[in-house]
């Protein structure tokens, strides 16, 4: 199981920065102080771990923006390619900014130093170019590797048993959607409501639920960001639940209907975790944990519950 926590902007290995941040990681003493590796190496290293040829065909894997002999001096690590990222990444003396989401699908048709795509599609590389920040990014190769399979299963205490949808070749452990046993408590079965307070409870964030709270969960299925294919999928495996970051308003009310209750933690909540695991990554190709900095993504947005007009 991950280690969960997000380091505040800047901010190496030290005390959570708050209680509901969705990922961590520690430093050790007897790391190294320095290491020499390229930008290029780095992107092959981390290849090794999400090959391109497991991503989808429309997805950008790797080295989008940068020059990869150049050597690095530190990897920011983010969820999302932002200006305000970039520039934060600069600001602590980072070189590359490493992501899941890519900085662009479609290739930019404009540039200019705007502070959001929303104004100039290539606002984003022309932030990087600007802070000679190369950005590199493992999108669905990351999202069906066995790394990822074992982070919403390991955060909520389920039991992974497999995939469910396209395994990638023989393998049970690569592919989207995470086919999960729910333990029960005390030898009852665990139900949708409880396990909905488990997701806020791990997450922060109250998730939107589809079903009864009394209902009884033996199965479920997990699936970070949008559910893609696998809520039909689910239901075709006797699946009593999915827990998945999106989906689509009239999918999820077909399936509730189907039998199928719904778990929506939010898109990004279901992701964060993911930045830990790039992160560890990164580790392991041969970066320090020193040379590792965390963005903090966590506050895109918020909830207007607790405030009063």
């Amino acid at each position: 199981m991950i280690a969960m926590g997000l380091f505040n902007k800047g901010e190496r290995a030290s005390a959570p920065a708050k209680k509901d941040a969705l990922s961590r990681r520690g430093a050790s003493e007897l790391a190294k102080k320095s290491f020499s590796m390229t930008i290029g190496a780095l992107e092959k290293a981390l290849l090794k771990e999400f090959p391109a040829e497991d991503a989808e065909d429309w997805d950008r894997t790797g080295v989008l923006v940068g020059e990869r002999s150049l050597p690095v001096t530190k990897v920011a690590v983010a969820l999302d390619v932002t200006v305000e990222a970039i520039e934060e990444a600069a600001a602590a003396g980072a070189n590359v900014l490493l992501t899941h989401h890519p900085a662009y699908l479609a290739a930019p048709d404009a540039f200019a130093p705007e502070p959001s795509v929303a104004v100039s599609p290539g606002a984003g590389v022309w932030a990087a170019i600007r802070n000679r920040v190369a950005l590199m990014d493992f999108h669905t190769a990351l999202d069906v590797s066995p790394a990822a399979a074992r982070v919403l299963p390991g955060m909520l205490g389920l039991k992974f048993t497999g995939k469910v949808v396209d395994p990638i070749g023989a393998s049970r452990r690569k592919g989207y959607g995470q086919l999960c046993e729910v333990p029960g408590n005390d030898e009852a079965p665990e139900t949708l409501g409880r396990l909905a307070a488990r997701c806020t409870a791990v997450f922060g964030r109250a998730p939107r639920v589809w079903g009864a709270p009394d209902r009884e969960v033996r199965r479920a299925v997990t699936c970070t960001g949008a559910d893609g294919g696998c809520g039909p999928a689910a239901l075709a495996a006797g699946a009593d639940v999915i827990i998945c970051g999106e989906m689509k308003y009239h999918a999820a009310l077909d399936l509730s209907r189907a039998g199928l209750a719904v778990i929506e933690l939010g898109h990004d909540v279901s992701e964060l975790p993911l930045v830990a695991v790039l992160a560890e990554a990164a580790g392991r190709a041969g970066v320090p944990a020193e040379a590792i900095v965390l963005i903090d993504q966590s506050e895109n947005w918020w909830y207007p519950e607790a405030v009063r007009v």
